[in-house]
């Protein structure tokens, strides 16, 4: 079991082109430096809690190896440190995709990525939940 709680499945990956133009359009959004994150509760294709998209501009790093390299470092972050979101997700039985965006201006190393991944993580948990503590008020 502590095996498969690390894995990172495709059904996460947020891939379909409507929800990911939809997320743009109508998300939210916040900075958590290195990140920005956007997200939007909505029901997803798969059953999963929430579907993750990682994006690292081509106007910051012109070389596909560079961006390739921070993309890799974010997903490990993201694999690593993912079950506790998916967790709280779970509980709310609300599905979110949401997108990570890389908006600093160097490579910075895996630590402070992940570091800046844990804060990320936490703090959209947080506005989930001010979210949602919203919705139910109003009714």
């Amino acid at each position: 079991m502590p095996q498969e709680s690390f894995t990172f499945p495709k059904n996460e990956k947020l891939c379909s082109h409507t929800l990911i133009e939809t997320l743009f359009t109508k998300g939210a959004a916040f900075v958590s430096y290195p990140f920005r994150v956007i997200y939007l509760t909505t029901q997803l294709p798969h059953d999963v809690p929430a579907q993750v998209l990682f994006s690292v501009s081509k106007k910051r790093f012109k070389r596909a190896v560079h961006r390739n390299l921070i993309k890799r470092r974010c997903s490990e972050a993201y694999r690593l440190n993912r079950m506790q979101f998916i967790e709280t997700q779970r509980q709310s039985s609300q599905q979110v995709a949401f997108a990570m965006i890389y908006i600093s201006n160097e490579k910075l190393p895996y630590q402070k990525i992940c570091n800046g991944m844990i804060k990320s993580l936490r703090k959209l948990s947080q506005q989930l939940e001010q979210k949602s503590d919203g919705d139910e008020s109003v009714d």
